[in-house]
């Protein structure tokens, strides 16, 4: 495993290996740029096949949140953890409050949240041992109401780019998981009188939704080719890739997931059939405005009204979309390089 060579591929500043042997804790803090502030992202905790794969994970999601928050105009950088184990475990206590003390070692370059496998109450374990977490109890709590609310706005924001109207009302919305984001885009969707079709590897999820928003269940793998308007992915990443790809009658990508284009290609693949994407880190961004809120001592009207803007940003992405001609992902890029080059390039004063 070439760690610096994949570091450099990335520009990434730093990464560090954490281990605590009295709980099995095992966990990768990756930081990927500073510039706009201190590195702010979630940590994942999953089943991880190697600790490759955990390390990959940590770069590509550390990544994707420098640029999450540049696009949003938030004053953060891009960092994100991964803990290696089991996420059903029940003894839990140890190994978060391990994690938070090796993120109390890089003294506020990082900040952590919850995020894929880990909740509010592992937070709180976090927070026993530094401050430099967000998303506990009595705060902010739990960003996925924000991030479906981010998620349903960037929606109606594609609909508005492809029909010239933002209604949803009888669209077709096919929805990779639904969990706390998918459940709460469902009950967004179906206020606004969207059709439903759901597909989740939980039955008891899937089940929920049917009963609270009328929607159809899907099983997992026939999600794909569901003849439906619009393709919400809110699970985990790399959805979008060479088996899924020819399946999809969509029109529209855009969905809660990070990372869901398996490769940069894909992104072309859908540009060239004509499907609009929404960059995942565009679109999901409400959630990293809930923790920044957070931070920022916002008012929860505050954070929800920041997140409503990402309507607002995805048509200004699909400007430069059509007007570089570029792919979406493309253009999310540009937008975000642009703002992080401003802002290294204003003269620091001595203070």
């Amino acid at each position: 495993m070439q760690i610096f060579e994949m570091m450099a591929q990335g520009e990434h500043e730093q990464v560090v290996f954490c281990y605590e042997p009295t709980c099995s804790y095992r966990g990768i803090i990756a930081i990927h740029n500073t510039t706009l502030g201190p590195a702010l992202g979630g940590t994942r905790f999953w089943s991880y096949h190697s600790g490759e794969e955990a390390l990959i994970d940590a770069l590509r999601l550390s990544k994707a949140m420098t640029y999450k928050a540049a696009v949003a105009g938030l004053n953060l950088g891009g960092g994100k953890a991964v803990i290696i184990g089991d996420p059903k475990t029940t003894r839990r206590e140890m190994i978060f409050r391990a994690h938070g003390r090796f993120i109390e070692s890089l003294k506020g370059r990082y900040i952590t949240a919850e995020d894929v496998g880990t909740s509010v109450d592992d937070m709180d374990y976090v927070h026993m041992e530094t401050k430099y977490v967000s998303g506990i109890h009595g705060k902010s709590g739990d960003p996925s109401p924000v991030t479906a609310f981010g998620v349903y706005r960037g929606m109606k924001a594609c609909v508005k780019e492809r029909c010239g109207s933002d209604s949803l009302e009888r669209m077709h919305v096919a929805v990779q998981g639904v969990g706390h984001v998918g459940y709460h885009l469902c009950e967004y969707l179906h206020a606004e009188g969207a059709c439903l079709s759901v597909s989740d590897i939980d039955d008891e999820r899937v089940k929920r939704v049917v009963r609270d928003f009328g929607a159809t269940a899907v099983v997992p793998d026939a999600i794909y080719a569901v003849d439906a308007q619009i393709f919400a992915p809110c699970a985990l990443g790399s959805v979008v890739n060479d088996e899924t790809i020819g399946q999809f009658k969509f029109e529209i990508v855009a969905g809660g997931a990070n990372n869901q284009l398996a490769e940069p290609r894909h992104g072309d693949a859908l540009h060239e059939r004509g499907i609009l994407y929404a960059p995942d880190y565009v679109i999901n961004a409400g959630g990293l405005i809930n923790v920044y809120g957070e931070l920022s001592d916002w008012t929860a009207e505050r954070a929800q009204r920041k997140a409503g803007e990402i309507y607002d940003t995805l048509l200004h992405l699909f400007e430069i979309s059509r007007e570089e001609r570029v792919p979406t992902y493309v253009a999310a890029d540009r937008l975000a390089e642009r703002r992080i080059a401003q802002v290294a390039r204003i003269k620091r004063t001595w203070v």
